[in-house]
């Protein structure tokens, strides 16, 4: 662990400094929308979106280096998948609730086989792997900006839409009945999330992104309120997890994504364990009150 701390503070090691500070930009994200695509429980929606974003890269990879269409970054490609996938889900999961899960499976599966496949075919050696785990370490200055702008937005627009986003999400139609949009609502946090999506893949990866987005607010649950406190408690259990696997990572050599996410499973998983032998515990002092 000192040794990850004296190469922080090392001048010649900015990508150290920049990954550290990705953890913490990244966690605002994690907190605010992990707790909202938990308590509208559209996990799922959020996951088959994360994984149509490696069909974006694909084809933007294999467009460049055919040149088809030359100079294209990959993220644009990312972002016009993920867009659209949610967009698709979303007018689905409105107009024939019904086929829902078949959409979102489909979607899943097409976008990460157009991925593959276009991989595949690409000139030369891509990677899928970097997409797929992410690569915390590589992130940029510019990424670093995105994120920073995006949590400004999302922050913004939580605080400015909060009983709109509490309403529509507990119960849609007592929000209809205040006049509140909820397919408008509804639309934008599907887009907000498919963003998010896109910018957080680079830091603990597509397959685990979608872990990150449940596991800080799932864990959260267990003691907050009311969705800002779940808000609130995530943003900062994301902050501990993506800090910790950051330092956990560079000590031990492995996979920093991968120790986020482990991290954060653990700590669900300790803090579902204690709920279970609390509930038991209550259950077994009424009884034997009951009994008395």
């Amino acid at each position: 662990m000192s040794d990850f701390f004296s190469t922080l503070a090392n001048p010649a090691m900015p990508f150290l400094r920049n990954a550290l500070v990705a953890a913490l930009l990244s966690s605002v994200l994690f907190g605010v929308i992990g707790a909202i695509v938990t308590v509208r429980r559209i996990a799922t929606l959020a996951g088959a979106v994360s994984h149509a974003v490696l069909g974006g890269i694909g084809l933007v990879l294999y467009l460049s280096a055919t040149k088809a269409i030359p100079a294209i970054p990959p993220i644009i490609g990312a972002f016009v998948f993920a867009l659209l996938a949610a967009m698709i889900i979303g007018v689905v999961s409105k107009r024939a609730k019904q086929r829902e899960d078949t959409v979102i499976n489909a979607i899943w599966a097409i976008g990460m086989s157009i991925g593959v496949l276009t991989m595949a075919k690409t000139p030369g050696y891509v990677d899928p792997s970097s997409y797929l785990f992410g690569n915390i370490l590589l992130i940029s200055t510019t990424d670093l900006i995105f994120l920073a702008v995006l949590d400004v937005i999302v922050v913004a627009l939580a605080w400015r839409f909060y009983p709109q986003i509490e309403a529509s999400a507990f119960d849609e139609e007592y929000a209809k009945v205040r006049g509140v949009r909820v397919s408008l609502v509804y639309f934008v946090i599907l887009g907000i999330v498919a963003i998010a999506v896109v910018l957080l893949q680079t830091f603990v990866g597509i397959v685990m992104v979608i872990a990150m987005l449940t596991l800080p607010a799932g864990t959260a649950g267990y003691t907050a309120r009311n969705l800002v406190g779940m808000m609130v408690l995530g943003w900062f259990y994301a902050s501990i997890f993506s800090v910790g696997g950051l330092v956990a990572g560079w000590t031990f050599d492995v996979p920093a994504g991968a120790m986020v996410v482990i991290i954060a499973g653990m700590v669900f998983l300790a803090f579902a364990l204690a709920g279970m032998i609390k509930k038991h515990f209550k259950r077994s002092v009424k009884n034997k009150e009951d009994i008395a």
